[in-house]
């Protein structure tokens, strides 16, 4: 990737003030941030950044942000909070990609209360 685009990837997805030189490796920093396990959080970020464009890490990273304002519990984000807000991207591979790494990466999501 070049560095513009990991620059604008993560300027775009984590609301970063600098460039990064490592945009996956910024993706998981942030995943770790809202209660996502280490290892988990770099799996799912080397994860998207191998599978989804810039634009789409740009929707993504706008619907996460416009998902957590007035959310009552802004440091914690499970998998299916993840997986819901990439569901609000228009672009089908979003949610897709997103699904896949939370899968892929061992993260399991609660199942539905009855």
């Amino acid at each position: 990737m070049r560095p513009s685009v990991a620059a604008a990837l993560c300027l775009a997805l984590l609301g970063a003030t600098s460039a990064c030189v490592d945009p996956s490796a910024r993706i998981a920093s942030s995943l770790e941030g809202y209660g996502f396990a280490p290892d988990q959080s770099t799996c799912v970020g080397e994860h998207l950044e191998k599978n989804l464009s810039l634009g789409q890490l740009q929707q993504l990273g706008r619907a996460a942000r416009a998902a957590r304002e007035g959310d009552t519990t802004p440091g914690r984000l499970t998998a299916g909070d993840f997986i819901r807000v990439a569901g609000q991207v228009k672009d089908p591979k979003v949610p897709l990609e997103v699904a896949r790494a939370v899968a892929g990466c061992g993260i399991v999501t609660a199942p539905p209360a009855l």
